[in-house]
């Protein structure tokens, strides 16, 4: 059968300066009707890239492509030539984009135009394509927000993207490329921003959709769980080449290849509680039978577990939240109409001990991100206290407040809009270490930046570049860092490893536990990821239309939730293969 898309020989360099470093080296694959490709691989490997190039989104000035064909075939009828797209004209191009070729791209907080309302983004590429009215264009985007299950579809059409949150923006951009029913699907990461819950009903419904339109789908995603639920066969990516290519249950269940085992052991278990993550490099050389024994060395006892929470629960709070309440007034669509309030934090009332982490989850919009933002009052609460080592931070004046910030950090959850794109990552780095008044001088701050850059699998040379210059994953990286050069003593961490893949996302949460045990730190560690969340937290907390409805130790709330919501959200999470 002819492919609907094929890639042959397909080479890809970017300039930098004045040398043009290769990206993606020879790749080969194709992708039937009806297919879902998987695509899996560290932050960096070319995942996106690759999309990219499919798109023909990548600036002509800085990426060219040495060799290779992106074929496309654009009509149904199978004796229509297919497209050559790296050829294609941009008036082609645009006819294509969002009409036959849809995507859903990594990040929704960046993808979407901040100063015009979420229906009105989605209606105009209806408009454009299906040559329709406004009215019948704004009722199929209603649809298509009920179709993603997007709550009040009449108020968020007329919402702006900042008026939503991140999960709930992932929605709009899923629903905007699917608006024009396209031949092919490419999901970029489409449930990095989702809670489980949400997840799996997404991923039902692009399956139906798929199945309904005959819809082609590229999927890439760096959550393998997700990946044994999606796909039907899958290509496995390191450093720009593909080094290996099978159906979904023989990659997971019989790879062939190192790093494609190396990879899959790396991900954080429901059913063991380890030590650390281990990571890519420990494998390296070692058989299924040292891997093995490695994952045993690192497995926790319970008695261990038990002992060191006795330790800590005897320990100070350093965080104490009284009756925490937020509100919001929401916007009125009619002159005379009622005020509508929605109450985003429902008296929160929760201890924090020094050195615990505590994991916070619950679906999109429920609450979490605006708990984290409101205990650091970069959102004002309507009422209630947080107190920060007796201080009560919500009656600190600006000034001592300010002072407090140092003591006080946040990882956000999108790390691109987070970091200034006109300062060199260096610069971003050491700016909140002038601020705060952190070392001497800025030869002492430069040694200090690269320190943490080398600790985040970064290197000195990644210093003087922009964040346009790096990965999704390796800007959370940065993020992170940032957060940590301050030397802070409570960390709120807003799904800080989202955007990362599974090795550097173990990675990156050893780096986290390792400086909480040497610096004491105590994080809240927001994230959709229960598998992650368990790993890391001493205690979780779900949180459900703004109230706390269950919180327990991490092992007993997952083996045994005492709520109907709780269950709900761990049998929502990827069994696939891999579980």
């Amino acid at each position: 059968m002819n492919p609907l898309l094929k890639v042959e020989d397909l080479s890809l360099e970017f300039r930098r300066d004045t040398q043009w470093s290769p990206i993606l080296h020879h790749i080969n694959f194709s992708l039937d009707e009806g297919e879902t490709l998987g695509i899996v691989g560290e932050s960096g490997s070319g995942k996106s890239v690759t999309a990219l190039s499919v798109m023909q989104l990548l600036n002509p000035k800085i990426a060219r492509y040495p060799s290779g064909k992106i074929l496309f075939r654009a009509q149904n009828d199978d004796k229509t030539p297919t497209l050559d797209i790296l050829k294609a004209s941009e008036s082609t191009m645009q006819s294509l984009r969002g009409n036959q070729i849809g995507m859903i791209f990594q990040e929704p907080m960046t993808s979407l135009n901040p100063v015009i309302r979420c229906g009105e983004q989605i209606s105009e590429q209806i408009i454009l394509h299906k040559h329709i009215s406004k009215k019948e264009a704004k009722e199929q985007v209603l649809n298509l927000f009920n179709e993603v299950m997007l709550p009040r579809p009449n108020q968020i059409f007329d919402a702006y993207p900042h008026e939503l949150s991140g999960g709930q923006k992932q929605r709009i951009m899923i629903a905007m490329a699917m608006s024009c029913n396209p031949k092919l699907l490419i999901a970029d990461e489409p449930t990095t921003a989702l809670d489980v819950t949400i997840q799996k009903n997404i991923l039902e419904l692009i399956r139906t959709l798929q199945h309904k339109h005959g819809m082609s789908v590229l999927f890439i995603t760096h959550d393998l769980g997700v990946m044994a639920e999606v796909a039907d066969r899958t290509l496995v990516m390191y450093k720009g080449d593909i080094v290996e290519e099978n159906n979904v249950r023989d990659i997971f269940l019989n790879p062939k290849n190192p790093y494609t085992k190396q990879l899959i052991a790396c991900r954080p278990s429901m059913n063991q509680r380890l030590k650390t993550l281990p990571k890519v490099s420990d494998f390296v050389g070692n058989d299924d039978k040292a891997v093995q024994d490695i994952i045993t060395k690192l497995t926790v006892q319970p008695e261990e577990r038990e002992a060191a929470h006795k330790a800590l629960y005897s320990g100070d709070k350093i965080v104490t939240i009284k009756n925490l309440n937020k509100v919001y007034k929401l916007r009125k669509r009619k002159l005379f109409e009622k005020q509508q309030f929605l109450h985003a934090l429902k008296d929160i009332n929760l201890d924090i001990y020094e050195g615990e982490t505590l994991g916070l989850v619950g679906e999109s919009g429920c609450g979490k991100t605006t708990l984290g933002r409101t205990l650091l009052r970069l959102i004002e609460p309507s009422s209630g206290e947080v107190c920060f080592r007796g201080k009560n931070l919500v009656q600190l004046p600006a000034s001592e407040l300010r002072k407090t910030r140092k003591d006080l950090q946040i990882i956000l959850q999108d790390p691109y809009s987070s970091l200034n794109q006109r300062l060199t990552i260096g610069e971003a780095l050491m700016e909140p270490m002038r601020v705060h008044g952190i070392l001497h001088n800025d030869k002492e701050r430069k040694k200090r930046v690269i320190e943490l850059l080398e600790r985040i699998s970064l290197n000195e040379s990644h210093f003087y570049r922009y964040p346009h210059e790096f990965s999704g994953g390796q800007r959370q990286r940065i993020s992170i860092a940032r957060a940590l050069s301050v030397n802070p003593k409570f960390i709120i961490c807003d799904e800080s490893v989202s955007a990362l893949d599974v090795s550097v996302q173990a990675q990156v949460l050893n780096l986290l536990n390792e400086l909480k045990t040497e610096y004491h730190f105590t994080y809240i560690f927001i994230s959709h990821d229960l598998s992650v969340v368990k790993f890391m937290a001493d205690r979780i907390a779900v949180m459900q239309q703004g109230a706390i409805v269950e919180i327990g130790e991490a092992d007993s709330l997952c083996a045994h939730p005492q709520t109907d919501y709780t269950r709900k959200l761990i049998d929502a999470i990827p069994k696939g293969v891999v579980c």
